[in-house]
């Protein structure tokens, strides 16, 4: 069956350890668009945190998609039409920020431009040899201003699409059950990051999104290809007639894909595409 859709993680897919798309991939991605396939960018970012992305492959001029929070929100970048938007709700976000308070991690949440946090200089993470202000990381990845706050908790005053919380990448492993136990069988949560551990309404997942993003506009599951590399990405690739992990994914990733393709720094996207749309290797 035809390929009507490729559907794109960011973060160690997408893009290469510089955050930019490599030429052949670009130029693989804008040929299938010429083509008539349909190009969907799934991510753990804000739409703000994608844009950029969007921009770079014409996506707004192609009817692209962007699935925002790890699918808590889905927006057709040509029109701005929402086709899924689910939320904590307030309480429930309040619950989970006053929970947080009794560990080591810095909460993370979003307020139109900005980027809401506690303390703009308490940013510093490790994550394994390497050292990095966490805050300055995440605001400029996604075009975010900054918002200083005394109290998270007290300053939400409606609903979220999700909570981020960012720590020392052993600490949030030795942790993350604790921080999530409040919330078993009431939110979604997950690791986007070996420093970052993520709170969304549950049920939500790449893969929920995408498939009723998809069933909207006609196109089938088996007529997806997806990459990934992420534990994130699982649902999208199950989701996806063919799930491609890329060869640097984690091992669960590689686990349930149906192929894997060369890693991020070299054209695993295009490598697999050309070889699933041969016609877009010469496409002109």
């Amino acid at each position: 069956m035809a390929i009507k859709a490729i559907l794109l993680d960011i973060d160690g897919t997408l893009t290469n350890h510089k955050k930019e798309i490599t030429t052949e991939t670009k130029k693989a991605l804008m040929n299938a668009q010429e083509y008539g396939i349909r190009l969907v960018i799934a991510s753990g970012r804000p739409a703000k945190g994608i844009f950029q992305y969007g921009d770079q492959l014409d996506m707004k001029y192609h009817n692209g998609l962007f699935v925002c929070y790890n699918g808590a929100r889905v927006v057709d970048c040509q029109t701005g039409e929402v086709y899924v938007n689910v939320t904590i709700d307030k309480d429930t976000t309040k619950q989970v920020l006053n929970h947080m308070k009794e560990f080591d991690v810095r909460p993370i949440i979003t307020h139109g431009s900005h980027m809401v946090v506690e303390d703009v200089y308490n940013g510093m993470v490790k994550d394994g040899d390497r050292e990095f202000n966490v805050i300055e990381y995440e605001s400029r990845m996604n075009g975010y201003k900054l918002m200083e706050v005394e109290d998270l908790e007290s300053f939400v005053d409606g609903p979220v699409n999700k909570i981020l919380t960012a720590g020392d990448s052993d600490y949030l492993q030795a942790h993350y059950k604790e921080m999530a136990a409040p919330f078993a069988g009431k939110l979604s949560m997950m690791f986007t990051a070996n420093f970052y551990y993520e709170f969304t309404a549950l049920g939500v997942d790449k893969g929920k999104a995408l498939a009723m993003a998809m069933e909207k506009l006609g196109i089938k599951p088996e007529e997806c290809i997806a990459f990934g590399d992420a534990e994130n990405d699982i649902s999208m690739l199950k989701f996806a007639g063919i799930g491609v992990a890329m060869g640097n994914a984690q091992q669960p990733v590689k686990d349930v894909a149906d192929e894997i393709t060369d890693d991020n720094e070299h054209d695993g996207i295009a490598k697999s595409l050309y070889k699933h749309i041969p016609q877009l290797h010469t496409f002109d």
